[in-house]
């Protein structure tokens, strides 16, 4: 094989030249973008990790409805309090709450829908159906 010289005085065979120059076509050819398949196994992948999880926050929403409504009932319990502490005297209902400020109109009910109500000072689900056990307005 001959040797060619180049400016910079290093030496490369031709082949090395020719190698260099199939190489450099071949990554050029090679980005022009993703082939069908692996467009197809990315949406593959996808599509599993999507089976997998949407039951599990499915199963979970009633656990994390239910939470939401025992802090909401909390949260009432301290406007109550906080009420009692101002007129001396506890609310019988959610509505002498709205109307002092103590709540706004939105927030009469649970997140997810459920009434409550107050009885004796102490806030509650409205059909009992719930096990939410809310210490009354006096700190027990």
């Amino acid at each position: 094989m001959k040797l060619q010289k180049i400016k910079n005085g290093k030496a490369f065979t031709l082949l090395e030249n020719r190698c260099t120059k199939f190489l450099s076509k071949i990554k050029q050819n090679s980005e022009f973008g993703f082939t069908l398949i692996e467009m197809m196994i990315v949406l593959l992948v996808i599509s599993v990790l999507l089976i997998i999880t949407i039951p599990n926050v499915t199963k979970h929403n009633s656990k994390i409805n239910s939470k939401g409504c025992e802090a909401f009932i909390q949260m009432v319990q301290a406007q109550v309090q906080a009420y009692e502490i101002d007129k001396k005297e506890p609310p019988t209902a959610i509505q002498q709450l709205v109307d002092a400020g103590y709540l706004t109109d939105k927030t009469t009910s649970c997140p997810n829908g459920d009434e409550i109500k107050i009885t004796s000072g102490k806030v509650e689900l409205a059909d009992s159906a719930g096990a939410v056990s809310v210490a009354d307005s006096s700190g027990s």
